[in-house]
């Protein structure tokens, strides 16, 4: 696996793929990999001749308050799981290398980063597009792969390649959970015993509710109500956010859903901000 550290270095090694006919798959992270990221890998490993990873812990999408200086990080252990899973680059730049002094660019998408998680984290999504659309310019791959449990996350990067004609094809992998249903996370790491017992009611609730809106009959509104319930009943957690809305866009949606209907949430456990996700078709 061939490692780089600069820009102008990674820039050389993705014109060198592209001019031999190699098709590049990239998978961005922030490290401290785990068997979601690893997932991801393989598919593009099977699209692609090569398979390309970014390292890097992007302080513009952390608030001050935030958890950027303390987020987890092994970068030796990454490095092995990148080499055991057949990863051809890897890419780590610095802070200052991808925002340099005086640096004033920043990409937005409108309305779709004010729901959900944009409410509570408002800086969050433009640190987000602006990061990916400078990685796609540095990488240049031809397939990128995102993981399904930062929904929203996957539907902004989507609305952006398309509003920005970027030529790259963006691959959503399935939520990988543990065994017994949570969300695979580099956060879940700050989690004590209890709170990561407490844990497991964000699937639990989220699996009520694919079952009420399987039910005829039961409202939006009545559901999401159930679902704050059990989750507040766990003595480590306070709700963020529980809402529904549509799995294609993140648009609206009515007291009796209908079509493909994503239930997001966002719970703290302890002092640790979870998310978690299920997309329903009724």
């Amino acid at each position: 696996m061939l490692l780089f550290d600069t820009i102008f270095d990674m820039q050389g090694q993705s014109e060198k793929y592209r001019s031999q006919g190699r098709k590049i798959g990239f998978v961005p992270t922030m490290g401290f990999l785990h068997e979601g990221h690893l997932s991801l890998m393989r598919i593009a490993k099977e699209k692609c001749d090569e398979l390309v990873v970014s390292i890097f812990v992007n302080p513009s999408q952390f608030a001050p308050n935030e958890d950027f200086s303390s987020y987890p990080r092994n970068f030796q252990r990454d490095i092995q799981l990148l080499e055991e899973v057949g990863a051809t680059a890897l890419f780590m730049p610095t802070q200052e290398m991808m925002y340099p002094k005086g640096y004033k660019t920043w990409v937005h998408v409108e309305k779709l980063d004010t729901k959900l998680c944009g409410i509570s984290r408002p800086h969050l999504f433009q640190g987000v597009t602006t990061v990916v659309n400078k990685l796609f310019n540095i990488v240049r791959p031809h397939i990128a792969l995102f993981g399904q449990k930062d929904a929203q996350q996957a539907i902004i990067i989507k609305k952006m390649v398309v509003d920005l004609n970027m030529n790259i094809e963006i691959v959503i992998g399935q939520l990988i959970r543990e065994t017994d249903g949570l969300a695979m996370s580099s956060r879940n790491s700050y989690l004590s015993e209890e709170e990561r017992r407490d844990a497991v009611v964000l699937y639990q609730a989220l699996q009520l509710g694919k079952r009420r809106l399987m039910e005829a009959g039961m409202g939006k509104t009545k559901i999401l109500s159930e679902i704050r319930q059990l989750i507040e009943a766990k003595p480590t957690t306070r709700v963020d956010y529980i809402e529904m809305h549509s799995a294609k866009n993140l648009a609206e949606i009515g007291e009796h859903p209908q079509g493909d209907i994503l239930i997001a949430l966002a719970v703290f456990v302890g002092n640790t901000r979870l998310i978690d996700n299920i997309t329903v078709s009724i």
